[in-house]
């Protein structure tokens, strides 16, 4: 029986130029982005690998895929910056690559900021939202931030990739400002984070010279639209984090040895790992739905984000701590890299909101009722 009803069919199938770009992206993590490498960054006083970074920004790239050709951008879609973050995910790779090729870019472009998207996609500028990283895109948290005689006054806590930002977008009622985090009156103070390898900044603006831009969109749709792709997108860096645990895992109890045979023949052990295959699986449809709605401009994203935030998130932490676990006494080490991932994946939870608010917010956009006391 037929509706008559046509729907569009939507192929989440990996491109061969999207495997094409996998493959070179992760040839260049494997060679300058080991974990051993990124332990001593998470170490030093900054975390991040600026000689990484314009690697695959400018070299291979990764900055300018979903940016138009007319302004060097690659002229491919947000599906490919999908593929490029879960090999960020998959490696715990320490760059901003997530707050300025995703958030950044996206804002640049809901206010039409053409000289600075040019920028961005030459990867010759990072930049960062002024904004909280646990804002969800439905309920941004305000900046505490006035403006007045072109300086702003005011504090914005907790902003994810602001560490190496080259300039700061900074949205101040619905107008937005462009600013130096150098320039004399801001003070960018970093945070004691739980992931190291993305770290936190509180900025402080003290009568801080500031650029109002003239935007297409005023700051708060602008905001909204670039949390939203942020969110859709973070879930392609959490599908490439618990696949990576996944395997290394699996790796791992081939090998090890306990009473005269490999710990991966106990069945128990089976069952768990198969149980998180499934999980991932499922985590790489909802994923790359949400890169795809936001590629094509879906009217569906704002449900495929919420979706793939909910359930990336926990399936990131499950694998990450089945990682550690099932690594034994080594998997609790400092000398191993399975706290790295179990790092990253509890903290990228608490991103733009985390999976509790958006399974809320959720209900609110299929319609489904939310329980009430009297019917729990």
């Amino acid at each position: 029986m037929t509706t008559g009803i046509e729907r569009p069919s939507t192929d989440l199938l990996y491109s061969e130029q999207e495997e094409f770009l996998r493959e070179t992206v992760r040839d260049v993590l494997n060679k300058a982005c080991d974990w051993t490498s990124v332990l001593a960054l998470t170490e030093s006083e900054s975390a991040i690998d600026r000689s990484l970074w314009r690697t695959l920004a400018a070299e291979v790239g990764g900055a300018a895929l979903a940016l138009p050709e007319d302004i060097g951008g690659a002229g491919a879609s947000w599906r490919e910056t999908a593929v490029v973050l879960e090999e960020l995910g998959r490696s715990i790779a320490p760059v901003p690559y997530l707050g300025s090729s995703v958030i950044a870019t996206v804002y640049a472009q809901e206010i039409g900021a053409g000289d600075l998207l040019a920028s961005l996609a030459a990867g010759e500028t990072i930049a960062a939202v002024a904004v909280s990283a646990g804002s969800p895109w439905f309920r941004p948290l305000p900046p505490v931030v006035t403006a007045s005689d072109s300086t702003l006054t005011g504090t914005v806590s907790t902003v994810a990739d602001a560490a190496a930002a080259d300039t700061l977008l900074v949205p101040v009622g619905e107008d937005t400002y462009l600013i130096d985090p150098a320039a004399a009156g801001v003070r960018c103070t970093q945070v004691v984070s739980l992931d190291e390898t993305r770290p936190l900044v509180d900025i402080e603006f003290s009568a801080a010279p500031a650029q109002r831009l003239e935007g297409t969109q005023p700051a708060g749709a602008a905001t909204a639209a670039a949390l939203r792709a942020g969110t859709a997108l973070l879930a392609s860096e959490q599908l490439g984090l618990a696949e990576h645990c996944l395997t290394a895992t699996v790796e791992y109890l081939g090998v090890r040895r306990q009473f005269g045979r490999a710990l991966g023949s106990y069945q128990a052990l089976k069952h768990r790992l198969a149980d998180l295959w499934v999980q991932i699986n499922q985590a790489r449809a909802a994923a790359r739905y949400a890169a795809d709605c936001l590629a094509a401009g879906s009217d569906d994203l704002a449900v495929a984000a919420a979706v793939a935030h909910s359930w990336c998130s926990e399936v990131a932490v499950h694998a990450a701590e089945e990682y550690v676990q099932l690594h034994g006494g080594i998997g609790f080490t400092w000398e191993h890299p399975a706290h790295l991932y179990l790092k990253r994946a509890k903290s990228s939870t608490l991103m733009f909101g985390g999976p509790d608010i958006h399974r809320t917010h959720l209900a609110g956009l299929v319609n489904l009722p939310l329980p009430t006391l009297e019917n729990i």
